[in-house]
């Protein structure tokens, strides 16, 4: 994150996993009367209504005006290993 350029309290809000803990556990909850799972698109329903019941619980990003920043590093960054990649032969 240093080497980013962004600041501490954005690096420290991203390196944090407690939103994403929250809203695996909300979701958890939200399909844990489930009884019978029919196919893959059932679970992706279940997942997106739980992320949107945790939508509600989220918090500002502490630092998000250093959003731009972190983008454009991360562009340099892949713009870089894919260039760095050797190409792949079939």
């Amino acid at each position: 994150m240093r080497r980013m350029g962004v600041s501490d309290a954005l690096a420290r809000t991203l390196t944090n996993t407690n939103a994403i803990e929250s809203m695996i556990s909300i979701c958890r909850s939200t399909a844990r009367n489930v009884k019978r799972w029919r196919d893959g698109k059932m679970v992706k329903r279940w997942v997106a209504a739980g992320m949107l019941n945790a939508e509600g619980s989220f918090r500002r990003v502490k630092g998000c005006k250093d959003m731009p920043v972190l983008v454009d590093a991360l562009a340099r960054h892949a713009g870089s290993a894919t260039e760095a990649a050797p190409a792949r032969t079939a």
